[in-house]
């Protein structure tokens, strides 16, 4: 539970950075990404969400950080 709670503030600190940062930039991002198909957002998605598991698998099962 420790480790989930942790990767929940850690996903809101770096989703928060941009806003806190750019917040102009940001804005005129996100009124880009509107225009955007349903399509392109949804395999944007899929995408991000295989990166992040491949992330994952890879950090979980190799050596590296132990």
């Amino acid at each position: 539970m420790q480790l989930l709670l942790s990767l929940i503030g850690l996903v809101l600190v770096l989703e928060g950075l941009p806003y806190m940062a750019f917040p102009e930039a940001m804005r005129r991002w996100l009124s880009r990404i509107s225009t955007l198909d349903t399509a392109s957002l949804r395999i944007t998605g899929a995408a991000s969400v295989l990166i992040g598991l491949a992330i994952c698998y890879i950090a979980r099962r190799s050596g590296i950080f132990d």
